[in-house]
């Protein structure tokens, strides 16, 4: 008897268990049909055959808010980025310096306004042709559980193996490859939870060497560096930015203020334009920042 209960129960046990699967198949359904159901923000334009002009950025009039949000996160920006020239965003917190960036890669298109990119609207770029002319090296680095030298082809899937390697020894990676076990074919896990913050940054720079595009936007480029590390790229750097447009997010003197131009930004607007010199005479936010940088970089000494 005790047999035969045994094997009554087991049917009924799996019924049970068919039901659970039932149960996250369902809720897994309803994600995946949420998802594809969402509509695209940002979409391709009808592309442009040639483009002779030369690579300015100009914003006329840009005004973001985040969807759900009734603060915009930008207010009127307007503003002139010349081919070649590097630009430093500044700013506590929150001022929108990011949100600035991400529109010029078209993560978003503004609610009011337009951007330009030599003289054609940001819209009417194919938004692979635009972002092939972009490297963006952010705070942030994702990272794929793949290798090391996957991650890095990112950028540019057809670059020979010398290229990598430049780009390898360029972004301070070197070293580190070599302590590897399989060198640059060794596995960086989910995330690359396997390496630290400035390993993963190194990698973001690393990738902006490789695409060599002539846009070059830096987020916080060496916010996870220590400062032997982000002496060592500091000039790599410098010749990465070289005969590029260079956008730069940043809060360090140190690598803000040989900028051609300095916007400081606050609540999404733009306050304070004009060198490092101009802005430190004006005594505004900018002269702020600075004296409270210089103040907590004494007292850590």
């Amino acid at each position: 008897l005790t047999l035969l209960a045994m094997s009554s129960f087991l049917p009924i046990s799996e019924i049970a268990e068919v039901s659970r699967h039932l149960a996250d198949t369902l809720g897994a359904t309803r994600r995946l049909y949420t998802v594809n159901s969402e509509p695209i923000p940002v979409k391709d334009g009808t592309g442009l055959i040639k483009n002779k002009n030369k690579n300015d950025l100009v914003l006329k009039n840009i005004s973001f808010k985040y969807r759900n949000q009734n603060e915009y996160a930008l207010k009127k920006i307007n503003l002139e980025i010349k081919e070649g020239s590097t630009v430093a965003l500044v700013g506590p917190s929150g001022a929108g310096k990011t949100t600035l960036a991400h529109l010029l890669m078209r993560f978003w298109d503004p609610d009011n306004g337009t951007i330009e990119f030599g003289k054609f609207p940001l819209k009417d770029y194919r938004l692979d042709d635009l972002r092939s002319k972009i490297a963006l090296v952010a705070q942030d680095t994702f990272l794929f559980n793949d290798t090391l030298q996957a991650n890095i082809r990112l950028a540019n899937p057809g670059a020979s193996r010398r290229d990598l390697e430049t780009a390898i020894d360029k972004a301070a990676l070197l070293d580190f490859v070599k302590q590897l076990p399989l060198g640059i074919d060794t596995k960086v896990g989910e995330r690359g939870m396997l390496l630290s913050g400035g390993q993963r940054q190194r990698i973001a720079i690393a990738r902006a060497f490789l695409k060599d595009a002539p846009v070059l936007i830096l987020d916080e480029a060496t916010s996870h560096l220590d400062s032997i590390s982000e002496k060592s790229i500091h000039s790599s750097l410098h010749q990465l930015m070289k005969n590029r447009t260079t956008v730069i997010i940043a809060h360090r003197l140190s690598t803000i203020k040989n900028s051609d131009m300095i916007i400081v930004m606050d609540r999404g607007e733009a306050l304070e334009t004009g060198t490092h010199e101009n802005l430190l005479m004006k005594d505004g936010l900018y002269s702020h920042l600075i004296k409270h940088q210089l103040i907590n970089t004494s007292v850590k000494a």
